[in-house]
Order: structure tokens, then C-alpha cells, then sequence
């Protein structure tokens, strides 16, 4: 059995050793075969993403070349293995991977696990958040970010994942553990400027910290940051837990503040 991570360099394992892999154009065919959530990629595509804007005059032959060493590859490591895990089909070309052999489809397992124990459990769905994010090993394919398709998967799990501190901060505070995760959310604010709801995450463990004008001034930055950078007011959901911080609105008590944070 091999198993495949790309949440940082791409790495391939066996049970027990790690598989090297020759040259950039045999690691980004991987790469772009590992995030086609398991449809097959026409060839044109494929020597788009290998060569871009400069293709070898026979770019046809050339990535039949590299999809023939690539097969032969990972059969000498699963001899046992009946098929073939690279096949091609009348689409194009496919990676046969299952999802727990792909550290990214394991990611998103664990955060939609996570997410639907958010709000009766969420001291479990923290737990499983860290587990998830620490699957992260840097940037999406590290150094080699490949072409278009790769770029645009690497963005797409950016997203991810911080969708997936969102919701950990969101399970922290659900758990009461305002004080705790402080520091962390300052990092993750300062990061991250322009994304609100770390903004508002922010205001609420500052609130409950007994800060309460720490947590405005948290407020009046980010309002003249959008204001000022992006030309746009503070979303009606970080205005909310702004009037909520100046009324001293219940709903901000650590028992109940999911009920603000799903407002």
C-alpha cells in the first residue's frame, strides 16, 4: 500500500520507506493527477501543466514517455497490485488513490467530522481541528507549485484550511478556553488582516478575557483596514459582535456563545 501527501512537498510512502521521485516533470505530473478528486485529466492539460507555454515539439509522445515511467514506477512498488494505479481512459489519464491514502482527503474528513461536532462537543471537535491542521506541512506541493491545475487546487485548499481555524476557533471558544487560544488568535488576526471572522473570534476571547476595550479597538482597526485598503464597511456579522461587546449582549457568555458565533 502506498500513501500520498501533498499538504507541503509531495511525499509517496511505502509501509516502509519513503519514494523518491526523479526530476520536477514526474513530481508535477503527480501532483496534478493527486488533486483531480478522482477524474481523469485529458492529455492536453497534462502537458500544459508539465511544460506550460513551452511544450517539447513531440509533447505527445513526451508525456506518454513520463506517464510510462511513472507506471512502471509504482507498480515495481506494489507488485502485488493487480491493476495498474495509473490507467487511461477516454477522458484522459487517472491516479487511482483512495481517500486514506491521501493525507488532503483525510484532512477534509477530519474537519467535516470536526464541524458536525461543533456545537454539542465542542471540546472533541477542537481536538480533532489540531489533529487536522497538523497534517500541514507548509505550503500546498511546497516548492514545486506546478501548473494552473495545481495552483488553483492550491488555493482551494488554502481555503481549507483556514476554514478549518475558523472552525477551531470556534470550537475553543464553544469549550471556554477564551484565554487560552489568545495568543493564537492574535498570530492567526495579524496574518490574516482583512478576514473578519478571525477579527471577530478575536473580539470575543478579548471580551471574555475582561477586555472589553481591547476587543473595540480590535474593531475600529479592522474597520479603517477595509476602509482604508479595500474600500468596503465591516460585515453585519462583525458590526453584531460589536453592539453585542457594547451592550454586554448575554449571548456573549462563554455557556452561550455559539449563539452569536451562528448568528
Amino acid at each position: 500500500m502506498l500513501s500520498f501527501s501533498i499538504l507541503g512537498a509531495l511525499e509517496i510512502h511505502t509501509e516502509t520507506n519513503r519514494v523518491e521521485l526523479p526530476g520536477n516533470l514526474q513530481r508535477t505530473l503527480v501532483q496534478t493527477l493527486l488533486v483531480s478528486e478522482h477524474q481523469a485529466i485529458t492529455g492536453d492539460k497534462l502537458i500544459e501543466e508539465l511544460w506550460g507555454d513551452s511544450p517539447p515539439d513531440n509533447q505527445v509522445n513526451a508525456l506518454q514517455a513520463h506517464v510510462s515511467r511513472l507506471r512502471r514506477r509504482l507498480k515495481s512498488l506494489e507488485p502485488e497490485r493487480s491493476a495498474s494505479r495509473l490507467a487511461m481512459h477516454p477522458s484522459g489519464y487517472r491516479l487511482a488513490v483512495a481517500d486514506d491514502e491521501l493525507d488532503a482527503a483525510q484532512f477534509l474528513r477530519k474537519t467535516r467530522q470536526a464541524e458536525s461536532l461543533l456545537l454539542t462537543r465542542p471540546a472533541e471537535a477542537a481536538a480533532l481541528l489540531r489533529s487536522a491542521l497538523a497534517m500541514w506541512r507548509g505550503p500546498l506541493f511546497g516548492p514545486l507549485p506546478g501548473g494552473t491545475v495545481c495552483r488553483l487546487a492550491s488555493a482551494r485548499y488554502e481555503e481549507h484550511r483556514m476554514r478549518a481555524q475558523e472552525l477551531l476557533f470556534d470550537a475553543e471558544l464553544g469549550a471556554g478556553r477564551h484565554a487560552s487560544v489568545l495568543a493564537e488568535l492574535y498570530e492567526v488576526h495579524i496574518s490574516n488582516p482583512l478576514r473578519e471572522r478571525f477579527c471577530e473570534q478575536l473580539m470575543i476571547a478579548l471580551y471574555r478575557s475582561g477586555r472589553q476595550a481591547d476587543a473595540l479597538n480590535t474593531y475600529r482597526r479592522m474597520w479603517q483596514r477595509l476602509s482604508e485598503e479595500i474600500g468596503v464597511q465591516p460585515s453585519p456579522s462583525l458590526r453584531r459582535v460589536e453592539h453585542a461587546i457594547l451592550s454586554h449582549a448575554p449571548s456573549l457568555a462563554p455557556d452561550d456563545g455559539a449563539e452569536l458565533q451562528s448568528a
